[in-house]
Order: structure tokens, then sequence, then C-alpha cells
């Protein structure tokens, strides 16, 4: 391994470069941050994004900056191509050089290297310890099966990462290039919990019971759920994200893992993003385990922990219960993720259950005058060119703030019922109008 400039580290890019970017807070800030400077050495000949073979093109996820490269003026040199969307690639999207790449995230890692291999791989990691082993920190979503696969391995060594265990272990003979950082690790504030947050975590928590095993993620919604909580018993976690809200409901007593029947003893994720406090409990820690996501986000090895529950929200939901959670009509939004992975997972799993919550009603801009109205997010169909994230076969409870609905096992008629009846009260006549009409 030798050591390197950021300015020496892209020299090795080239036109036609493929890089690939670690997950989140894995990602190589210092790399990403002058890797616009490149552009007038590589620049080609392209009209649009990725009409040229001089095209460099960066497989990125969950992206937490907004770097120079994503800016428009540069949208003829570098094409994003996106697993999971987030606010800085959503932003680049607009400016259109930004694509997604649908797939469950369990898959994310082995499809993409079906489909081409990096000749770059970016990412970061803790310094190595007296073994020559450094860790990749805080994701092995898909960065140790990328890294295996690139022709050019560069790691941002950083002291502020935690060491964290499972399978993200690199030898530094691995390792082409490193280059030595001193950032602090991007944090994730807690998002707020609203009124509406309060009544669905409620809702949802009276469903958990002691020696259930948990999956869920960031936002208003899970952090009232890990609220509500407490006083519940011997909690286990199975998750593709070790969120706050997660790592409190451990250090409270509320986890002991002490019932799992995968990994008793252990929480497993694949990624961990949030506050500091999750950084300073995983660092170390022999009893946080971050596996692949082919692994971790596997239905099959979900589905070995008895009574797991699968916590997730979506955007909108459909009379007959199809969910579009990464989407606004054709507009991608986030990602598929790991939503599909977890709820399959969870009702395969003895005594399994899943939730799909979200509010009953949403604040959007008007087409006239940009004035913001609220409409339903139960509507009797999905709106034109939405993704179906989750589809109506594998829907289990769906959760609103009036109340909790089971779909498994109904039919379309019942289904447009119960879920009219946690719709928001002002657009149940409506709802049942139009479900007549569409003869569900």
């Amino acid at each position: 391994m030798k050591t390197i400039t950021v300015k020496q580290a892209l020299e090795q890019v080239q036109s036609g470069c493929h890089i690939a970017s670690a997950l989140g807070a894995a990602e190589g800030q210092g790399f990403l941050s002058e890797l616009h400077t490149v552009a007038e050495r590589v620049r080609g000949t392209a009209q649009f994004p990725g009409d040229s073979a001089s095209c460099i093109t960066v497989t990125s996820c969950l992206s937490l900056r907004s770097y120079p490269y994503l800016e428009p003026a540069y949208r003829e040199t570098f094409l994003t191509e996106n697993i999971f969307f987030s606010p800085p690639t959503r932003a680049a999207y607009s400016a259109g050089n930004v694509s997604y790449i649908p797939c469950h995230l369990r898959l994310c890692g082995v499809n993409r290297l079906a489909h081409t291999k990096p000749n770059i791989f970016i990412g970061t990691a803790t310094p190595p310890d007296k073994h020559g082993f450094v860790s990749l920190g805080v994701s092995n979503s898909y960065e140790k099966r990328m890294l295996q696969q690139a022709d050019i391995v560069i790691l941002e060594i950083n002291p502020h990462y935690p060491r964290t265990f499972g399978d993200l272990e690199v030898h530094i003979s691995a390792v082409d290039y490193c280059i030595e950082a001193d950032y602090p690790v991007p944090t994730l504030p807690d998002a707020p919990v609203t009124e509406n947050d309060k009544i669905i975590g409620k809702l949802i928590a009276d469903y958990i019971q002691d020696g259930d095993c948990l999956q869920f993620g960031i936002g208003g919604i899970p952090n009232a759920v890990a609220e509500a909580l407490a006083g519940k018993k011997d909690l286990g976690i199975h998750t593709e994200m070790l969120s706050t809200g997660l790592v409190k409901l451990v250090k409270s007593g509320v986890v002991t893992n002490a019932r799992k029947t995968k990994f008793p003893g252990k929480t497993i994720a694949t990624f961990a993003l949030g506050t500091r406090e999750v950084y300073d409990y995983i660092h170390d820690n022999p009893s946080v385990l971050l596996f692949d996501a082919n692994y971790v986000n596997d239905p099959y090895v979900i589905a070995r922990n008895d009574n797991q529950v699968s916590i997730n929200t979506t955007i909108e939901i459909d009379l007959t219960g199809q969910c579009c959670s990464e989407s606004i009509g054709p507009r991608q939004y986030s990602g598929t993720g790991g939503q599909v992975d977890t709820v399959t997972g969870a009702q395969k799993a003895r005594n399994g259950r899943s939730f799909i919550a979200l509010y009953s009603t949403a604040m959007v801009k008007t087409a006239e005058g940009g004035h913001k109205a609220r409409i339903s997010k139960i509507v009797p169909s999905l709106k034109l060119g939405a993704t179906v994230s989750l589809q109506r076969n594998d829907v289990d409870y769906v959760v609103t703030e009036y109340g909790v609905v089971n779909l498994k096992g109904t039919s379309i008629k019942e289904r447009a019922k119960r879920l009219i009846s946690i719709a928001h009260p002002e657009y149940r006549e409506e709802l049942t109008a139009a479900a007549r009409e569409l003869m569900l």
C-alpha cells in the first residue's frame, strides 16, 4: 500500500473510467470533492451524459454531500449512476447527470458487478491494526465486493472512523493506494418526531412483543416507534441500516439480542448511519457485526430469525395495496433499497410481521401558482408513471395515524374497504366513490 495525496490519486482517473464509490458516510470525501478537477483533462466530445466513451461513470449510493462533479457544468464529463437517491443526488437528477439503478439492496453489488466492473474503488477505512488489517468502518453493503473486483483500490485512511467487525476487514496488501484523511464521520441528525409520528409509532409498538427481532431505518416514524418501545424486553436487531433510534434501544436495555435465533447476542446490519452516538457505540464493539447486504438482506437469512418484524414507510398506496415508496409519479425520489428484502424476509419468518407506515395526507404544490394543497396518500390508483416498489401480493400490515389494517389474505374489495377506513376522514367518501367506479 502506497500513501499518496488526493491530487496523485486523481491522476489514476482516465477517460472512460468507471469509479465505484462507497455508500453514505463511507464515501471518500477528499477524492470526490476534487474529482471535478480532472474534467478538462479527460473531457471528450459528449453531447449528453453517457454519449461518449470518454464520459466518467460514478456508481454511488446515498451520497451525503453535494460534490462539484454533480453540478450541471460537468454533466458532459461525469455520469452518476445511483443505487439510492439522497438530497444531493435528487438535485443533480434535475440537472440530468444522474441516473437511477433499479435494484433490491441485497443485489445492488451483485447485479452491478454482473453489468460492469469498476476501474477504481474509492472509500474510507480505519488505520491498519497490528496485523495489517483496516476496517471499512461504517458500510459493507457492497464495498468489499466492489473492492475485490476493482482494478485500483484507493482508501482514505481516517482515524475518526469506527473500527467495526463482521466481514469488512481488508488487509493492506489488497489496497493499492491510501490517502491520509482527517475529517469527521458524516452524521445524520435525528428527524423530529411529530404528533402523527407518535400516534403511528404507538400503533406499531402495540404489535411488538417481547423477544421480537427488529428492522427499521431513519425518519420521524421509525424514531417514534423506537420511543414507543420503552418497556419492551429482550428485543433483537437484524436490519440493513443501524440507526440512532436502534442504538438508543440497545443502550437503554430494551434490545439485548438474547432471544434471537440467528446470531443471538449480536446486532446485525449492513451499514451504520446516524448521529455521533451510533459511531461511538459501534467502535471496537464485537456485539455489532456488519456483513455484505447480499447476506444481511437475503429474505431467507432474515427469515431464520423467529419473530422478525419489518417496519418501512411508503410515499403512497393504492386501494389494492400497491406501494410506491421511491418515486413521485415517474420522478425518482429515493430507491427500492431493502424494502422488498425485509418485508418478504419478515413474512417468511416464524411469527414474522411487516408494517408499511405512512401519513394519511401530504401537502404538495399545486400546478396553479405553486401553492400547497393537501392530498390523500391513500389513492384509488398510483400516479401515472409511479414505481411499484412493493407489490400488493407482499403487503401485510398498513398503518396511518387513523389505525392499522391487515391486508394479508384479503380480496381487493376487502382491501379497499380496510384502506379507506384508515384514510383521512375528509377523503373517505371520495375514495369510496372512486373504488366503486373502478369496480374495486
